[in-house]
């Protein structure tokens, strides 16, 4: 516990965080890239700027939820005040993979590639928020039998009404979207991506199958997913072999395999240029080992 309003859970076996709540009045603590090998949910609950995350960027509000997977780069550039809450989580702690039935919040929350990384907290979520924080901060002050348990009882609140929260307003841009007349082509783009992502690697490989040309392919998925096609491609790719690492014990060879690489080196080059880490690296800080003892 570094100050009042800063709660911390280390790793004994590790050394790493575990679990860890704090607020904070200043635009100084993600003003650089962040890289870092745990969940970060952001709540920005004043304050203007812009957030630059996986190099697509983002227009930042007051009562915005901004939710980042391990390793995922994120940098926020505030104009002012601002304030806030920060919860932050190893998969050591809480593995949201094993609880993907209870919790739905991967490809939700986390790891959603054709959405912007957050969410409007609307008034009722504020209030949710709001005593789910403050039963954590007096469990923190005050650990007690099953601390532990009691702690991710939270969590899993706040991670499913935030889930909830997001559905809602992903379920309501989709009407819109489709009151705009999106391109039909992009939600067979998606569907492509997620059958294909193991054997068709290239930008090219999807215009084919959607006989598009790939420029105009491309420009549309800039258009409506503010990333390149190339970047969708490869971020679908990288969360796959990053559940792979965390909750297997597979070699990185067969994962490459698997994932439509023959050359290992080649694969641990690629997922190092996207992810920052190499795999091992990645196994290692954010890992199996602990997975599936749990």
């Amino acid at each position: 516990m570094t100050h009042s309003t800063t709660f911390t859970l280390i790793n004994k076996q590790t050394g790493h965080l575990a679990f860890k709540l704090f607020s904070f009045n200043d635009g100084g603590h993600f003003d650089h890239l962040q890289r870092l090998n745990y969940y970060s949910l952001i709540w920005i609950k004043e304050g203007k700027g812009t957030l630059t995350a996986d190099f697509a960027d983002y227009p930042v509000g007051d009562q915005m939820l901004f939710a980042f997977s391990p390793y995922q780069p994120f940098m926020f550039q505030m104009e002012g005040g601002v304030s806030g809450t920060v919860l932050q989580f190893h998969p050591d702690f809480f593995c949201i993979h094993k609880h993907q039935q209870e919790i739905a919040c991967h490809g939700v929350l986390f790891n959603n590639i054709y959405q912007a990384p957050y969410i409007s907290v609307d008034e009722h979520t504020q209030r949710t928020f709001e005593m789910v924080l403050s039963q954590i901060r007096d469990e923190m002050q005050t650990p007690a039998l099953a601390h532990h348990d009691l702690l991710i009882s939270y969590l899993k609140i706040f991670l499913i009404t935030a889930t909830r929260q997001k559905t809602g307003q992903q379920q309501g841009a989709a009407v819109e979207e489709q009151e705009l007349q999106e391109p039909f082509i992009l939600q067979n783009l998606k569907n492509y991506i997620e059958v294909h992502y193991k054997s068709l690697h290239t930008a090219s490989d999807y215009a084919g199958l959607l006989n598009i040309s790939p420029k105009a392919l491309a420009k549309l998925a800039k258009t409506h997913f503010n990333k390149t096609l190339t970047d969708l491609i490869a971020e679908r790719i990288v969360i796959e072999a990053k559940r792979e690492l965390y909750l297997t014990d597979k070699p990185v060879k067969q994962i490459a395999w698997e994932l439509g690489y023959e050359d290992e080196y080649y694969f641990s080059r690629f997922f190092k240029n996207r992810a920052d880490v190499s795999p091992q690296l990645y196994r290692e800080t954010v890992g199996f080992s602990r997975a599936l003892a749990e």
